[in-house]
């Protein structure tokens, strides 16, 4: 017997853009590039991120362009602090990479790499003016994120915890909230740390999830970034379908009566 499949296709669009996978994965961090292009290849996602300071501005000094042709590059504005520096790092990475995709990132906090609001919403709405389709890295802050959709981001993302840390999804009551109530796609970004946290975060409600040092500095990145592309569908998946209410009794799934001997 042939496994189940979804009745319909469920496809991720941003910007008009249909995406088949709801797994972004970053380019970062791998042991070597042979493994990151595997591991990209394993997790069967659309979309990789790059920094657009690991990207030389005359099209030298970086072969992952070449390496990853076919994907669709959604370059960063990683270590800016100003609106004006993310800024002037989109239009760098709109030079150099030839798209006007851009993931907005202006921290405020060196330590815990916090997002700086007022920053963050400057620079969305002045990219969005400047013909850019921006997705900014923000808080998990249900008012933060209604603000960058109302300033024109064509998806936000929030938080699951603080970068790097593998804590996974660390207030899941905010991610569920930003999901229903967004206008946008909601894509968690940030402490995904295995395959579980990522299909939590997709059965909050999440359209989809982006993570890199789960899989750069796994100890086979290549099996994790396969574990994160069945945790992602099947995370979607158990949304669609719609879990049991949480009962704080048992509750038998065999009836009562009838039984042999009664």
């Amino acid at each position: 017997m042939n496994a189940p499949v979804a009745s319909t296709k469920d496809s991720l669009i941003i910007a008009g853009v249909e995406l088949n996978s709801r797994l972004f994965l970053g380019t970062a961090g791998y042991p070597n590039q042979s493994i990151m292009v595997d591991a990209v290849a394993a997790s069967g996602c659309d979309i990789v991120t790059m920094s657009i300071r690991r990207v030389s501005l005359d099209k030298r000094g970086s072969d992952t362009l070449s390496l990853l042709k076919g994907k669709r590059f959604l370059p960063n504005t990683a270590g800016c602090e100003t609106a004006r520096d993310a800024i002037l790092t989109a239009e760098l990475a709109r030079e150099a990479l030839d798209t006007n995709w851009i993931k907005v990132e202006v921290i405020g906090d060196r330590e815990t790499l916090y997002p700086d609001v007022a920053e963050l919403l400057e620079a969305t709405r002045h990219l969005v003016d400047d013909g850019f389709v921006v997705l900014p890295y923000c808080t998990d802050d249900p008012v933060v994120c209604q603000r960058l959709a109302d300033a024109g981001a064509a998806a936000v993302m929030p938080m699951g915890s603080l970068i790097g840390s593998g804590m996974g999804v660390a207030n899941p009551a905010n991610i569920e909230l930003i999901c229903r109530r967004s206008s946008v796609p909601v894509v968690i970004d940030a402490g995904i740390g295995t395959a579980s946290d990522a299909a939590i975060a997709m059965e909050l409600g999440a359209s989809a999830v982006l993570l890199n040092t789960a899989v750069a500095k796994a100890d086979d990145p290549v099996l994790m970034a396969a574990a994160m592309r069945r945790a992602v569908e099947g995370g979607r998946l158990s949304w669609r379908a719609g879990r049991i209410p949480r009962r704080g009794r048992a509750e038998p799934s065999s009836p009562q009566f009838g039984l042999v001997g009664s």
